[in-house]
C-alpha cells in the first residue's frame, strides 16, 4: 500500500523523503528529545538520519508506516509511526523541541491513528512513555489509551533500560473517545 499524505487543521502527515535527513538529524541530536525515545541513539548524526530514512519505502504495511509532521510554511517538525510489536502495532511519536507544548502532537498522533484504523483491522494500537515523560503520557491518555502495565526498556540514547509505562489504545475506546 502506498502511504498517503494527511491533512489536518495545522499539519500535514506525508511519507519520508531523503531531503528529511537535515531536519531529522538537527532535532534529534537534541538529547531532550532521543533521551524519551527508545530507539534512536545520541548523539545523532547526519548520516544516521540518511541511514534511517534509506530503509523508509513508500509502499509499506500499514504496521511499519513512518510520516514526517510539517507545518505549512515551516517545513519539518517531527515524526509519527509504527513499527510491528510482539503484541500488535506500536504507534511512536516525537517532535523538535521548538514545537513542544503547542497541540502538534495529539493533532498528528490523533491523524495517525484515524488513518490506521480505517486502514486496517487491527484490533488495538500499544504505545507507552518512559515512566519521566509526562507530557507525552497526557498526550496518550487524551487519545484514549490505557496503562496496561509496567516493563523496563532498553533507551539507546540514554545506554540503559528505563522504567516503561506501557499504554493500549482499542480500537472501541478510539471509535468512543471525545477529543
Amino acid at each position: 500500500m502506498m502511504l498517503p499524505t494527511l491533512t489536518g487543521s495545522r499539519l500535514v502527515l506525508r511519507p519520508p523523503r531523503p531531503d528529511d535527513a537535515i531536519p531529522l538529524a538537527r532535532y534529534l541530536n537534541d538529547f531532550g528529545v532521543s533521551g524519551n525515545l527508545a530507539r534512536v541513539p545520541f548523539p545523532y548524526s547526519l548520516a544516521d538520519a540518511k541511514a534511517w530514512l534509506r530503509t523508509r519505502q513508500p509502499d509499506t504495511a500499514p504496521d511499519d508506516a513512518n510520516f514526517c509532521i510539517e507545518r505549512p510554511g515551516q517545513g519539518y517538525i517531527g515524526h509519527v509511526g509504527f513499527h510491528p510489536g510482539p503484541q500488535g502495532p506500536i504507534i511512536g511519536y516525537w517532535l523538535g523541541r521548538p514545537f513542544w507544548g503547542q497541540g502538534f502532537m495529539r493533532e498528528a498522533a490523533q491523524l495517525c491513528l484515524d488513518w490506521f484504523f480505517e486502514t486496517t483491522a487491527a484490533p488495538a494500537v500499544y504505545s507507552g512513555v518512559f515512566h519521566f515523560n509526562q507530557a507525552s503520557l497526557a498526550i496518550q491518555r487524551r487519545l484514549g489509551f490505557t496503562e496496561t502495565g509496567r516493563s523496563w526498556l532498553l533507551c539507546l540514547a540514554r545506554g540503559v533500560e528505563v522504567e516503561h509505562i506501557d499504554t493500549k489504545l482499542t480500537l472501541g475506546m478510539w471509535k468512543a473517545r471525545s477529543i
